[in-house]
This record gives C-alpha cells, sequence and structure tokens, in this order.
C-alpha cells in the first residue's frame, strides 16, 4: 500500500485545490439529488468491446428532474491493465433547483476519446480514467417570455477519475462484496472555457456487489459541486448514485 500512498496524496490535494475555488461563486444551491445509473459492456472480440451506459437524474429526492444522457463507445483492449474508447454521449439538462442554473432545458451533444488504465495490489483495485470531451452545447436565448435554443457553442472539457475498489467478501475466490472511495474533477479548456478552471467535481464512496460474473449493483455517494459557466453559481449537491452494471460477452458465440 505505501508504494500508491501518492496517489492518495493527489487526492486529498485536488480537494485542497478545488474547495478555495468554491467560495469565489457569487450565489451557492444545493439539491439532495437521486441518479439511476446503467452501464452495459459488451465483448465483441478478445480486444473489442461495445459499452452503452445511460442515466436518469433526479433533484430534491424524485420531485425534479435534472438530467439524462445516453453514452455509446467502442472500447479497445491495448494491454491486460489499459483500455481504450471513443465514444458520444448526448445529454439534456432541465430546469431544476433554485435559483435553477439554467433558464430553459439545454441539450448537449459530446464527441470523446478516453484512456483507462487499471492495477491491483492485494485486496485494492485501482482505476485512473481520463477523457478528453469535445462538446456542443446548446445556447438558449429569450424570446418574449420563453428561452429557446438559439444555436450550439463548442466547448472543451477534460475529466480525469481515480477509483479505489476494496474487496471486503469473497465467493469461491471471486470478489463479491468491496468498497469504493475515488474523485472525479471535469476542468474546463480552451478560448470558450467560461469564467471558471473548474466544471465540477465529485466525491465518490460506496459499495459494490458482484451478483454474477455478468451483472453488478453499487449504491455510492456522492458529492457534487458544479460551477456554471460564468462563475456566478455553484451547486454543491448531496447525492445517492444507484448503478447496475453488466458484462456480456458475445466473442465466444
Amino acid at each position: 500500500m505505501k508504494k500508491y500512498k501518492h496517489f492518495l496524496v493527489a487526492l486529498v490535494g485536488l480537494l485542497g485545490i478545488l474547495l478555495p475555488n468554491s467560495s469565489r461563486a457569487q450565489t451557492k444551491t444545493s439539491n439532495n439529488d437521486v441518479w439511476f445509473h446503467y452501464v452495459g459492456k459488451n465483448m465483441l472480440t478478445k480486444k473489442i468491446s461495445f459499452t452503452f451506459e445511460a442515466t436518469m437524474r433526479y433533484a430534491n429526492g424524485v420531485s425534479e428532474k435534472q438530467q439524462y444522457f445516453v453514452r455509446p463507445s467502442l472500447d479497445y483492449q491495448f494491454t491486460k491493465n489499459l483500455n481504450g474508447s471513443i465514444g458520444y454521449s448526448h445529454y439534456n439538462t432541465y430546469v431544476y433547483g433554485n435559483p435553477a442554473l439554467n433558464k430553459t432545458d439545454i441539450p448537449e451533444d459530446h464527441f470523446w476519446i478516453q484512456g483507462t488504465f487499471v492495477h491491483l495490489n492485494g485486496k485494492f483495485k485501482f482505476t485512473h480514467r481520463l477523457r478528453d470531451e469535445f462538446r456542443f452545447v446548446g445556447i438558449p436565448i429569450k424570446n418574449g417570455s420563453d428561452y429557446s435554443i438559439d444555436r450550439y457553442d463548442y466547448r472543451n472539457r477534460l475529466r480525469y477519475m481515480f477509483l479505489m475498489n476494496y474487496t471486503l467478501t469473497k465467493k469461491e475466490d471471486k470478489v463479491k462484496l468491496f468498497g469504493i472511495l475515488g474523485d472525479e474533477a471535469f476542468f474546463n479548456l480552451g478560448s470558450n472555457a467560461g469564467k471558471t478552471f473548474f466544471n465540477q467535481n465529485r466525491i465518490i464512496g460506496g459499495l459494490g456487489y458482484n451478483i454474477d460474473k455478468n451483472q453488478q449493483i453499487q449504491l455510492s455517494y456522492i458529492h457534487q459541486n458544479i460551477w456554471n459557466y460564468t462563475n456566478t453559481l455553484q451547486e454543491s449537491n448531496p447525492t445517492i448514485r444507484i448503478s447496475y452494471i453488466t458484462n456480456l460477452d458475445f466473442s465466444r458465440n
């Protein structure tokens, strides 16, 4: 475990950087969110897989729709530890909260590339994920008392996630119950990045359970911070995420 201390130090350091930034936002708000999350990985060959991810997110319990997305990707296993992906995401972010982050529903389309590196040490599993998102974000204009999407602006965002799993129980030498701890930071990049370098940060903790070799469920607590484009509003959202994950192998069929 000592050889991985620098990863934990980096995680704590990242949080230290993010927390002072939040004080510069003019208005702070909070929503109690619930996210329903699905990820399905489907092996097509020994190296190539197709992954489909989808989420429906609610704010303030399930009383307000917050956001949904769908995210297909094509993945390639370069080595036992290194995986690369190219993908597409479609988002729709609703009007929610008080004050609301948006004046109307905001559609968004991404094309992205990603690298994921996984390594093991005893009962620990470490995941590092770096994703570069090429975003096309709907920009609203006011028409009388209503808002409508006028155009799509290009924005670039980089995401880094560090995740640590710890095996709690095994059955027949297979991991059954495990703990989850990590952080994901979202960075605005480029000339159209807005007024803040940080777009989001998510602190993650929870439990996962392998139902069998093809199915897994996770229950996670996520503390999400969001800074809007003009850095005039910060959301600090306690969030419960319920995930169902499948891993199917069609390469043997």
